[in-house]
């Protein structure tokens, strides 16, 4: 058995938050470049310059991406052979989101009470926390500050297994369209299928921590991302919504069995401050 302390989990947590709210990923900052040398709008790839320029801006002076600085969502893969000592594991997470978004000098969007007074806890808490359980005795944390305007445009569809793939497909697309330029294009994509209301949500949103580019590894679903990448983009919605060719970035589905009755889908959009850090400790 092998003990971690959990000040070591809120430093952790605190250092993570912070960068990344500074620092877009190499895999985003890539993929904005070749769609800034790529779109063929120039008003779109004036935004995508701009947007390039902001992430330069933000990296160097250490101050946030966007003005939005999310809900603090963390991922957590808690080896089975770990012990947490010194505090419970949500209490030192929850501590280093606080010492993040108040040392770092971060908003602090979380209301305690969702539909009345809505009085902001002042520290970004509590977070949302997904805790797995896996082999070895390691900790992995992974950090998702989660903007309200992209959040705003999740959907959950209870499709019946009739509708197949094309109805996957229809209903992405109509997502992608509604939403328009509220979730600040271009995105990430992500797409849950499969499992159960709630296990189809988490899907999509794990979805999105996949590097861009890289494709699900089963032949089949990559398929499908490239067909929906392609079909998001032909819908000319742009980059932040001003019409280009740029709306998707990438298109990231999982998939999870399902009920021989369902066929859940869930879409899940991430802005082009496509925000995560992760480590193991």
């Amino acid at each position: 058995m092998r003990e971690i302390n959990a000040a070591e989990i809120t430093k952790t947590v605190d250092s993570l938050f912070r960068e990344a709210n500074f620092y877009l990923t190499d895999d985003v900052l890539a993929a904005l470049k070749n769609a800034a040398k790529n779109e063929e709008s120039t008003v779109g790839k004036e935004v995508l310059e701009q947007i390039i320029e902001n992430a330069a801006v933000a990296a160097k002076e250490q101050i946030p991406l966007c003005q939005d600085c999310g809900a603090a969502v963390v991922f957590v893969e808690l080896g089975q052979e770990v012990h947490v000592t010194g505090g419970d594991l949500n209490s030192a997470i929850n501590e280093g989101i606080k010492k993040a978004y108040e040392g770092g000098y971060l908003r602090k969007s979380m209301v305690k009470q969702p539909f009345s007074d809505r009085i902001n806890t002042k520290d970004n808490t509590p977070g949302i926390i997904y805790t797995e359980i896996v082999p070895g005795d390691k900790v992995k944390i992974t950090v998702v500050p989660k903007g309200g305007g992209a959040e705003n445009m999740s959907r959950l569809v209870m499709l019946t297994p009739s509708a197949g793939r094309q109805g996957i497909i229809d209903q992405v697309l109509k997502a992608v369209d509604e939403a328009g330029s509220n979730p600040c294009p271009p995105l990430i994509v992500g797409v849950g299928i499969g499992g159960t209301a709630e296990k189809t949500l988490l899907l999509a949103k794990k979805s999105l921590l996949r590097k861009v580019g890289e494709h699900n590894p089963d032949p089949e679903y990559a398929e499908l991302e490239k067909e929906l990448l392609t079909k998001i983009n032909a819908l000319g919605i742009g980059p932040m919504g001003y019409g280009g060719r740029t709306t998707a970035l990438a298109v990231n589905v999982e998939v999870f069995p399902s009920h021989l009755a369902s066929m859940p889908m869930a879409v899940n959009l991430n802005c082009h401050s496509s925000r995560h850090k992760e480590a193991i400790i």
